[in-house]
């Protein structure tokens, strides 16, 4: 067990709770007042503790995932220092003050999660994704014949009854048919796309290291995703601070309902520079609460 520091405040279940607001999610599960995912086959949980969080078990490897899944790369007191000077946000992040958005840590779950999301509302992406993961997904290494339930080196691991899955590897997607994944509730055009995805010949985790327009032009060069799972790619990935999806309903709603003079809602991001990832973020909280 370790601590991982983060900036205060922060306020865990309010920035965690899109992993129960729109439905369960098998791989991030809330269980017992903390949050467990399976990272490097071995199931992790995180709960808060004083100056940050708590997280069981913790190593070099586990930490940069929760990192990024925490979204510590999101620089909140610049953003908040921003907000003043836009009454919108400045009330937002007054009202939401520990709140720090979560980031998606293995690119090829932002992805399929992004084509899950299209067309449809967030609760039936969330219940598609889910069968997803219990269909393709692993358990923790340690699990015996229940989730959490095993042997740790000489010592025996209780159940945790969290019931958390690894989200699916790229390599097992690919290996699916079409059939099978219509079966979980994808559209034959949307199976399509997740396999593609999935059988691309395109280096995920190199576009971490592209400009935001390099990463978009080869997103969008795949069958299914468009600007719009490109731009949310970079806001809930990537974390680019830049990123505004303005193709996105949601979005579309906050803004219009924040700022009925608007027009152009991707015009508008301009007025959020540089900060229109989290402004996007903080707008979309907001509308929850109108």
């Amino acid at each position: 067990m370790g601590l991982i520091a983060v900036p205060q405040p922060y306020d865990f279940e309010r920035s965690l709770d899109r992993f129960t607001f729109w439905g369960v999610d098998r791989a991030n599960v809330w269980h017992d007042g903390g949050l467990h995912r399976v990272v490097a086959g071995r199931e992790v949980r995180i709960t808060p503790a004083n100056g940050g969080v708590r997280i069981e078990p913790l190593d070099d490897t586990i930490e940069p995932v929760v990192r990024k899944l925490l979204g510590l790369e999101l620089d909140l007191p610049a953003f908040h220092a921003f907000a003043q000077g836009e009454p919108v946000l400045a009330e937002a992040a007054q009202r939401f003050p520990g709140f720090r958005p979560p980031l998606a840590p293995d690119p090829f779950e932002a992805l399929v999660s992004s084509i899950t999301a299209q067309q449809v509302s967030l609760h039936a992406a969330f219940a598609v994704r889910s069968r997803l993961i219990d269909r393709f997904g692993e358990r923790s290494a340690c699990s015996g014949s229940g989730p959490g339930e095993g042997v740790r080196g000489n010592r025996e691991v209780p159940p945790t009854g969290a019931n958390v899955l690894a989200f699916p590897t790229r390599e097992r997607v690919a290996r699916a048919s079409e059939a099978e994944l219509i079966v979980l509730g994808f559209s034959r055009r949307k199976a399509e796309y997740v396999l593609g995805v999935a059988r691309a010949d395109l280096d995920f985790h190199e576009l971490a290291s592209l400009p935001d327009d390099e990463v978009k032009a080869r997103l969008t060069s795949l069958r299914g995703l468009g600007e719009w799972s490109a731009d949310w790619f970079l806001a809930r990935h990537l974390a680019r601070p830049e990123a505004w999806p303005a193709g996105d309903l949601g979005l579309r709603k906050a803004v219009l309902a924040f700022y009925p003079e608007v027009t152009d809602v991707r015009a508008a991001g301009e007025r959020f520079r540089p900060f229109q990832n989290l402004s996007a973020h903080y707008l979309l909280a907001a509308l929850r609460y109108l």
